[in-house]
């Protein structure tokens, strides 16, 4: 290979010489492909490097020195280490999933309706459908959302809880994550249509496109009319417990595709351990959460930290996104594999899954 054959090196790639590099991509590309160690007989013509096998064992020893790669047992061939992994990862360029993927995630989020947790729970399904390994979504968070619509439903008289007559009716409020919040109010008997309706009018001019934990102020919370303040104040009241005490919130999360992952990889006690740390939510919030902290997209092996809580997954590797709402970071999305992961593909899909899903959360 002649020097005007190659293209200008990757910022990683500059942290090795050029041959070394190309060496290292192909034991990388090799081993996600078979989950093999490599030798440097095959090396040759997968390289397409003018030069002898003698040549191509000097590099894999120099980069097995510098900790690209490692032995694997008596294996002639080796493997990747994370640092070989990370290598790897950061020569990568943009990426793209192929024309049928596209059209998949395309056609899933053009037919995707409902509530929330019932399309988050079908985009976890989606993101490991494209890739093989599980999937994960994290719900929004109520801090990030603002309130898109609200109204005030009458259901009829009724019952009080200490036996008195009520007129009953429900509170609903939509959030720009997509999230419905029904709440029931318990009304003066003589409430009626009109008052739920001007009821509705102002809630919607306070409320609409402000944060829920945003208290209103009281200059804004009255109408004039006393019946219609009653129903405002009931409507602010029934919202405020859930603000204000979800400080030790449950974020819920969707994962998909455990047993597309499991089969990824070769040691079963492995398959446990990871799927025993799938099962703890903090783990699963904090994984994803630390490697876009961090500012990587990628988190491999060792890269998730050293707690106690990150050892099973210490031969893992997630890729990582967030999903915006209205332009700002709403949660997150990624997919959990192996290290021995098909980078490539696993970033393409996590990108434009994380952009459509955006896009229908904005969109509503």
């Amino acid at each position: 290979m002649t020097s005007e054959d190659h293209t200008e090196p990757t910022s990683a790639e500059r942290s090795l010489d050029e041959r070394k590099a190309v060496i290292l991509r192909a034991v990388v590309d090799e081993h996600i492909t078979t989950g093999q160690p490599v030798g440097s007989a095959h090396l040759g013509s997968a390289t397409g490097l003018q030069v002898s096998s003698a040549t191509i064992r000097n590099e894999m020893s120099a980069l097995e020195r510098d900790g690209y790669l490692t032995h694997p047992h008596t294996s002639a061939g080796r493997i990747p280490t994370d640092k070989g992994y990370r290598f790897f990862v950061d020569s990568l360029g943009p990426g793209q999933l192929g024309a049928p993927q596209s059209m998949q995630v395309r056609a899933f989020f053009d037919q995707a309706h409902g509530e929330l947790e019932r399309m988050l729970t079908d985009t976890s399904r989606l993101l490991s459908s494209l890739t093989d390994y599980a999937a994960v979504v994290v719900a929004p968070e109520s801090e990030s959302a603002t309130i898109r619509s609200v109204q005030v439903v009458g259901l009829g008289p009724g019952t009080g809880r200490d036996g008195r007559a009520v007129e009953v009716a429900l509170l609903v409020t939509v959030s720009s994550s997509g999230t419905v919040d029904k709440h029931t109010l318990e009304l003066a008997a003589d409430t009626g249509q009109q008052h739920l309706a001007d009821a509705s009018v102002h809630l919607w001019s306070v409320l609409v496109g402000r944060n829920p934990i945003d208290p209103v102020p009281s200059e804004r919370s009255s109408t004039g009319d006393p019946r219609t303040d009653a129903v405002c104040w009931a409507a602010l009241a029934s919202v405020a417990p859930r603000v204000t005490n979800d400080s030790d919130r449950w974020v819920p999360v969707f994962v998909g595709g455990v047993a597309r992952m499991a089969g990824a990889f070769d040691a079963l006690d492995t398959v446990r351990q990871v799927l025993a740390a799938l099962e703890q939510q903090y783990v699963v919030v904090n994984l994803l959460r630390d490697a876009l902290d961090r500012g990587a997209s990628v988190s491999i092996g060792t890269e998730h930290g050293a707690g106690v809580a990150f050892q099973p997954l210490l031969t893992c590797s997630v890729v990582a996104a967030p999903y915006l709402v209205d332009g700002r970071p709403a949660g997150t999305i990624g997919v959990l594999g192996p290290t021995r992961m098909n980078y490539p593909q696993a970033m393409a899909a996590v990108a434009a899954v994380s952009l459509r899903l955006s896009q229908r959360l904005t969109d509503g």
